[in-house]
């Protein structure tokens, strides 16, 4: 931690807001997750140049927080500094049928923004309880609809801490996937590109999508959202159920009785626990079924 501690003293004098040992678990949707040695939280490109290049020349491990809700964080925390994007990152402006918004806002306040201006093309994202980064990084969809059915360029950070554009069609955006998985690029803003429409059609289209969340889905408790990739020809909530597993639980971590799919904190749940209930389900399906859930929700250490 001395290291971590002269980086943090580092990034105080050139005017960064810094917090040592924070809780993850007030971070998360899951409410789950240890200790960060620092939380950063950064609100402009300038300054996020700034923190990336200090932290790259003393070997900092870097994690980008969003909303943290499809995360499950260590209960040993995190190592390093965990950048939180504010600021110019939560801007957003509309460019009549175009939208440019930072990494850091909200997926349903840009839905919203969308249907207040007409313009449709993200009311299947409704819902989806991420940043726009987030979204993007891991091409988040529901109800038919990708965010690479609207996203049309991003601009991101490199480890250098240049300021580097791409467009969607270098994106490599496929099921929960984009190019930007795996490394250690930083989604700083994004333009999406939709289609005029009428005001109270999208709007109506989002409340019945949202009704349908709240129908079907346990939002009134923690949780990180689905927890395993649909596997191609099943629905793995379905999958769940079948192998009598909904209600199934490991310490406070339990399988949803709304949507196996999901897996919630009933309180005080760890990381742990959530880990084996997943490993649990993972050969119970995979002997009863055949087929082998892969795990949706990242894991953070």
């Amino acid at each position: 931690m001395g290291n971590i501690s002269a980086v943090g003293r580092q990034l105080e004098a050139m005017g960064f807001s810094v917090r040592y040992n924070e809780k993850m678990c007030g971070y998360t949707s899951f409410k789950i997750g240890g200790a960060a040695d620092l939380l950063l939280e950064v609100g402009s490109a300038a300054d996020l140049s700034r923190a990336v290049r200090l932290l790259r020349e003393n070997e900092v491990k870097t994690t980008i927080l969003g909303n943290g809700s499809n995360i499950l964080v260590s209960d040993e925390g995190i190592r390093g500094a965990v950048l939180r994007l504010t600021g110019e990152f939560s801007s957003i402006r509309t460019e009549g049928t175009r939208i440019v918004c930072g990494a850091g806002v909200l997926l349903s306040k840009l839905c919203r923004t969308a249907a207040e201006s007409g313009l449709s093309g993200l009311e299947f994202a409704y819902g989806i309880p991420g940043s726009v980064g987030g979204a993007i990084y891991m091409n988040a969809g529901a109800y038919g609809g990708e965010m690479k059915d609207a996203v049309a360029s991003c601009e991101y950070m490199d480890e250098s801490g240049q300021l580097l554009s791409i467009s969607v069609a270098d994106m490599d955006m496929s099921y929960r996937h984009s190019f930007f998985g795996g490394k250690n690029l930083i989604i700083c803003s994004a333009s999406f590109d939709f289609c005029s429409g009428d005001r109270e059609e999208i709007l109506s289209k989002m409340k019945e999508i949202m009704q349908r969340r709240v129908d079907k889905q346990p939002l009134e408790m923690p949780s990180a959202g689905s927890v395993f990739k649909r596997p191609e020809g099943y629905f793995a909530g379905a999958l769940i159920e079948q192998c009598g597993l909904k209600g199934c639980s490991v310490g406070g971590a339990q399988v949803s009785v709304k949507h196996s799919g999901f897996i919630v904190n009933t309180g005080g749940a760890t990381c742990k626990d959530v880990l084996e209930l997943v490993r649990h389900i993972q050969q119970t399906v995979q002997r009863e079924t055949g087929v082998l859930l892969e795990c949706e929700i990242k894991v953070i250490s």
